[in-house]
């Protein structure tokens, strides 16, 4: 758009087609400053390059993009997530827009039409939602009773850890990658174990699958 300043943006999918269309539809008016294929490089990559906006996808390996979403945010107060996912379930969009503290929720059909007006909405401070998920923010404004699954009585870390466990990471792995002690990510396990009366690390798998916490291509 004339006579606006082009915005700064950090993509962040594990897909590289999707990556090099998402590229191609924000040439015209956005400088992609970065590309990251990991929650963990995602938050690398922010500290970084400092984008004004990143375009997080959900469901990616390692801590997800709701949980990178929520540490850029923490650390980079001014830069702005839009969550770009193939998903519409409540579960994801609420959790986006209050947990993880993204400026934005877009469902990934509308990204040819609308991507680039997100992509300013966000940076301009407004938020942005897909018309197909607007309906279920408005429904929680109006009726802000939380419905969703079992897996919203564990804590964020145990949300990051039920996730890398669906991805099949041991307890030393999860310790790596969390940065945490392997006897934290054992108590997290046993925790998640608990809580959700889950019997064994097969049953966490099956867990996450069913709840979309992680991809099965």
């Amino acid at each position: 758009m004339e006579g606006q300043a082009r915005v700064r943006v950090l993509l962040v999918d594990d897909h590289r087609i999707m990556t090099a269309a998402l590229k191609m539809l924000l040439a015209s008016e956005c400088d992609v400053v970065g590309e990251a294929s990991s929650g963990e490089d995602a938050v690398a990559l922010a500290a970084e390059l400092k984008p004004q906006v990143v375009v997080m996808d959900v469901g990616m390996p390692g801590i997800g993009g709701l949980a990178a979403a929520h540490r850029i945010g923490k650390d980079l107060p001014a830069c702005k997530v839009l969550v770009l996912s193939q998903y519409d379930d409540e579960e994801y969009v609420l959790e986006a827009l209050t947990e993880a503290g993204a400026a934005g929720y877009m469902v990934k059909t509308d990204a040819a039409a609308e991507l680039i007006a997100a992509v300013r909405a966000v940076n301009s401070g407004r938020r942005y939602l897909s018309p197909s998920i607007a309906p279920i923010v408005l429904a929680q404004l109006r009726n802000p009773v939380r419905t969703n699954g079992s897996a919203h009585r564990l804590t964020r870390r145990e949300r990051e850890v039920l996730k890398l466990i669906g991805e099949g990471a041991s307890s030393k792995d999860v310790a790596r990658r969390l940065g945490i002690s392997a006897k934290t990510a054992q108590v997290h396990r046993e925790n998640i174990k608990q809580k959700l009366d889950l019997r064994s690390t097969a049953a966490i798998v099956k867990y996450a699958i069913k709840h979309k916490l992680i991809r099965v291509d």
